[in-house]
Formats: C-alpha cells, structure tokens, sequence
C-alpha cells in the first residue's frame, strides 16, 4: 500500500513537470519571428527595437501583422493554463499546477528556445495569464492600462502600471498562495524586461503614441 502511494506520487510529480516543460516550449514559439519571417520575408528582430512582441511586430510589419501577434501571444498562456488545468481535473491533481505552469510559459516567451533565448516582455502573455485566471483582474488592469495610455501615451508605462495593479489587488481576489507568488514572479519579470523603456521615460526619449 505503502509502495503504491509512493508510486502513484512520484507519477503526479513527473506530471507536473511534463506540464510546466511543455508550457515553457508552447511560450517559446516565437509568433513574432514566425509571421515576420513566412508573411513578410522579414526578421522583425533585425528592425525597431528588435524585440519579439506585438508592439515591435506591428511598428516592422504593420497593424495586422502586430494584432496577429498579440493575439497569439496571449493564447500562450490561456492554452497553457487551460490544458494543465483539464488534466488536472482528469487525473485528480493539484489544480495550483496552472500557476507554475503559466510562470513557464511567461519565461519561455520572454527567454524562448527556439530564438536564441532572446524573446518579448511578457506584456501580452500576461493579458493572457490575468484573463485565464481572474477576469476582475483582467478588467482592473485594463482600465488601468487604457486610463494611463490616455493620460501618458507611453505603451511602456501603461503596461508596467497595469501589471502591477494586479500584484497589488491579487491577496482580495481569491488567489491561492502559489497564484499571489505567480503574479508577483510574472510582474517582477515584465518590470525587469521593460528596464531600457523605464531608462528612457527617466530620460524623457521613450517613445509617445499617436493614434490615442
């Protein structure tokens, strides 16, 4: 009996792992460098900022292209976060097991494998992280982004706000333990991949939008 619940532990835990190695590859797919490169014979990582996200995509390739991106993007960790959870249902595991796995998902987005390692910021993954998880948080970090979009015009900023509303507002909405230590590792890392726009809205050089 003894050695059977050993057993059936040691399977939950290769699992787990299976999940959350499989959640770091799916966040790995390089979206950007993949419609850059097959719609538009183009390595947006050679153009702009050079970096693997909607907002870079979309400056390269245009609207379209950015949006597609985006979208994509964020479906990273919605599919993640929706396949680690069915599984868990099904086999009768720890349903926390989203969180790791979503934390996954964000560092292979940011540090992909199959990009050398050089990915996005992690801001549209975590839209896709908040609305999987929480839809108030998803809406409060919204309206946050829109409100200071409006206000400042910088992307930069209205992204690190949002972000950090949610680490802030997450111990009143319900997430578990491991859910509040996600938020706080995916915003410390969106934070830290937006170091050189935080230099420049120091600087005053960042970059304005022009449509809002």
């Amino acid at each position: 009996m003894y050695n059977s619940a050993r057993g059936s532990e040691k399977m939950n835990i290769l699992i787990y792992i299976l999940l959350i190695i499989m959640a770091y590859l799916y966040g790995s797919v390089p979206f950007a460098l993949v419609i850059g490169k097959l719609f538009y014979h183009t390595d947006v990582r050679n153009s702009g900022s050079g970096n693997l996200g909607g907002t870079n995509a979309g400056r390269v390739l245009g609207k379209k292209a950015g949006l597609a991106v985006i979208l994509l993007d964020a479906s990273k960790c919605c599919i993640s976060i929706l396949i680690a959870s069915m599984i868990a249902e099904n086999m009768n595991l720890n349903p926390d097991i989203i969180y790791p796995c979503a934390l996954a998902c964000v560092i292979g987005h940011c540090y992909p494998i199959f990009a050398g390692f050089r990915g996005g910021k992690a801001v549209s993954v975590a839209i896709g992280y908040a609305l999987m998880t929480n839809i108030y948080a998803f809406l409060i970090a919204l309206v946050i982004f829109l409100v200071t979009l409006k206000i400042s015009k910088y992307v930069s900023l209205s992204s690190i706000l949002a972000s950090l509303s949610i680490a802030i507002i997450s111990p009143f909405l319900g997430y578990s333990s491991i859910g509040i230590i996600t938020n706080i590792c995916i915003v410390a890392l969106l934070v830290y991949k937006h170091k050189s726009n935080i230099q420049r809205l120091r600087n005053g050089t960042e970059s304005k939008i022009t449509w809002m």
